[in-house]
């Protein structure tokens, strides 16, 4: 099961924090919250699956978001 461990405000920003995760090891993938005119904007959801949270969290924390 796959487990948001941030929201980003738009593509770009998920993106980024996506590949930060994904440096590290950690499987990733990101979706939109919501169906919006315009795919870089609203928010989109990072997830990685349910036994990777922890180390997710923790690499954010390190990284300082």
């Amino acid at each position: 099961m796959w487990t948001v461990v941030y929201l980003a405000k738009n593509k770009k920003q998920a993106e980024k924090m996506s590949g930060l995760i994904t440096q590290e090891g950690v499987l990733v993938k990101i979706q939109p919250v919501t169906k919006s005119a315009n795919e870089e904007d609203g928010y989109y959801e990072v997830l990685v699956p349910e036994a990777e949270v922890e180390e997710a969290h923790s690499i954010l924390i390190e990284l300082g978001y």
